[in-house]
């Protein structure tokens, strides 16, 4: 699951709430053919699943040949487009000597941008080393890592002509069990600081900053908190006051936070019942109602049996009141120390700025070397040997048909993808699923066997990507036979292949997007940070994840010399012959409410009676 704060103003009234997610993200757009800007961009993925409706523009076009110009022909293009002989200088060349006059200048002004850019990338500060240096052509990113002297963190300095500034800092913040500690914590570095003495600065930075983009989120194996604005001045003082919040929050020295965000008993009389509140808490319960986000649950815990992805970071209502304030505190002690995160700048603001503002909070702290390591993601191996199928019950109220919903899910890999590995299964699972003509979409829809596709194919932005698909809506008798269609189809297409026609209109739906990188009303920096971390998390480079022109180039020249084989391939490895497989069938229970919140009044029953008269007036 993933959790992001949403907080909308009116005049009227202001609605603070967190907001839910199914994870994984593609979930959520796996219709919309967005895979590879789902893996770069969570909100780039809103702004192509809005774009990709029905007026959205397509790519007609199938070229072998990668259209990406490198760097170093740019100059030449350049002259090339301005040398006109002058000789051609007539009435009827007129126009297009102005429109070329243009273009001239715009271009010289690109190069001199570009310069600028890369000038950036020399940028030294005492406090930091050098680590790396790269430069995204794909996007026109000059890219510079550096490393904190004292504290070991680690910076990402992305310069771009973008006006829109996006900073971010990101805590690997694996939970090893589901009382939702992460999430809480999210929620309370945002409930006032060492800095900034009032309650809820994250509410006024929203009512009086001119951010556009302010907010943080929850992953499974990670938490981001994140800025963005177009006015320098204002963008900094986002910056101080996030980076505060998390270093230095008031939370983990007042326990009533925990107790607002995470959980609390509440007691209205003495003679009442007990009852459990808080912000998260209550959230969790709503989630846990929904048979949607209970599936994805179910299956996400089914292949990840041993490593963290097997817990809710977001929590589980019956563990969110295991956890105690010591153990809330000791999380952000352990994972939030700036050794063990990762900070982010983008833009066009200056970059030796960048380098100062995080050095003043960084310079309090010295080195940790147990939060790093201790938060390292472990592989989660293929110990299945035999595929799995599973049972759940999930609430239905008495008026509800009582249909099954049933899921196949895979662990796709055990060790790292190459990157061809990696968009060669993007291209697969638009090929499979990406619109209605998609051969395992079309087949799912067209059985009449459930209600609506649900599962969405990949999921690549964890450590270890996932791959999961079938219908909500079946009845009972029809829930093997959903199984074998879904095998049998995949079986199928690793025998007959894709025709040319649909592998050249899901190539090109796929390059498009990456190209165009349209992130909407989005900030573009935000997207390129959250792609980033898909590598970045891991230890690895953080731009590898980010360029696809030499994979890209790589995978046509398969596709040209032996057609579909390169898919029929990754379909056999990685599905057809891959073991490490759940079918999660979720059935409809209408007494499981019941039995839950009978459960559930029996433990604060159990504590109230363990309670004295002094504990009940408290």
């Amino acid at each position: 699951h993933l959790f992001f704060r949403v907080v909308i103003t009116s005049r009227f009234r202001e609605l603070s709430f967190s907001i839910f997610i199914l994870w994984p993200l593609h979930f959520m757009w796996a219709a919309k053919g967005t895979r590879r800007a789902a893996k770069m961009a969570f909100f780039a993925c809103l702004a192509v699943a809005a774009r990709n409706g029905p007026g959205a523009r397509t790519v007609r076009a199938f070229s072998v040949s990668s259209a990406g110009a490198r760097p170093s022909t740019f100059a030449t293009s350049v002259r090339r487009s301005c040398s006109i002989p002058t000789a051609f200088l007539d009435r009827h060349h007129a126009r297009s000597l102005s429109t070329s006059s243009a273009q001239c200048v715009t271009q010289l002004k690109s190069t001199s941008v570009a310069s600028e850019l890369e000038k950036s990338m020399e940028v030294t500060h005492p406090s930091y080393d050098v680590i790396a240096k790269d430069v995204v052509t794909e996007y026109g990113a000059y890219c510079t890592l550096y490393r904190h002297k004292k504290s070991g963190a680690e910076l990402l300095s992305v310069a771009t002509e973008d006006d829109n500034k996006v900073f971010g800092m990101t805590f690997r913040t694996p939970p090893t069990d589901s009382t939702g500690v992460p999430h809480i914590l999210e929620h309370s570095v945002l409930c006032g600081s060492r800095k900034y003495k009032t309650k809820d600065p994250f509410v006024q930075l929203l009512q009086g900053s001119l951010q556009t983009f302010l907010n943080a989120f929850t992953y499974p194996d990670r938490t981001c908190y994140v800025v963005a604005s177009q006015n320098t001045k204002d963008f900094y003082n986002l910056i101080n006051v996030y980076a505060d919040a998390v270093l230095h929050p008031r939370a983990i020295s007042d326990p009533t936070v925990h107790a607002q965000e995470g959980w609390h008993l509440e007691l209205e009389k003495k003679e009442d019942p007990l009852v459990y509140k808080g912000v998260v808490y209550n959230e969790m319960k709503g989630v846990y109602s929904s048979p949607d986000s209970l599936l994805m649950r179910e299956s996400q815990r089914s292949l990840f049996p041993d490593n963290t992805y097997g817990v809710d970071s977001g929590g589980d209502p019956t563990k969110i009141p295991d956890l105690s304030f010591e153990q809330f505190a000791e999380f952000h002690g352990k994972f939030y120390h700036p050794a063990n995160s990762r900070i982010y700048f983008s833009g066009d603001d200056d970059v030796l700025k960048r380098l100062e503002i995080m050095a003043e909070y960084l310079d309090e702290f010295g080195e940790s070397p147990e939060s790093k390591p201790g938060s390292v993601i472990e592989w989660q191996k293929k110990t299945i040997a035999e595929p799995v199928w599973e049972r759940h019950p999930y609430p239905a109220g008495a008026d509800q048909p009582e249909t099954h919903n049933l899921m196949v899910n895979w662990l796709v890999n055990e060790e790292p993808m190459t990157p061809f590995e990696e968009l060669t299964m993007s291209i697969l699972d638009h090929l499979l699923l990406g619109d209605t003509s998609s051969i395992l979409r079309k087949t799912l829809m067209e059985s009449n066997l459930g209600a609506a596709v649900t599962g969405g194919g990949l999921s690549d932005e964890l450590l270890q990507a996932t791959w999961s698909i079938g219908l909500k809506g079946v009845e009972p008798d029809n829930v093997k036979t959903v199984e074998d269609l879904i095998l049998n189809t995949l079986t199928k297409v690793v025998e007959e292949g894709f025709t040319e026609d649909a592998i050249a209109s899901s190539m090109n739906t796929i390059e498009f997007q990456m190209r165009e990188f349209n992130t909407g009303s989005f900030p573009k920096g935000l997207s390129f940070m959250l792609g980033s971390m898909s590598h970045w998390l891991y230890d690895k480079s953080p731009t590898d994840g980010l360029k696809f022109e030499e994979p890209l180039a790589q995978l046509k020249a398969s596709i040209a010399e032996s057609g579909s084989k390169v898919f029929q391939d990754t379909i056999k490895k990685f599905l057809v012959e891959n073991t490490h497989r759940s079918t999660i069938e979720m059935v409809p229970s209408k007494t499981l409410e019941a039995e839950q919140e009978k459960e559930e009044k029996e433990r604060l029953a159990a504590i109230k009676a363990s309670l004295n008269d002094d504990d009940l007036e408290e």
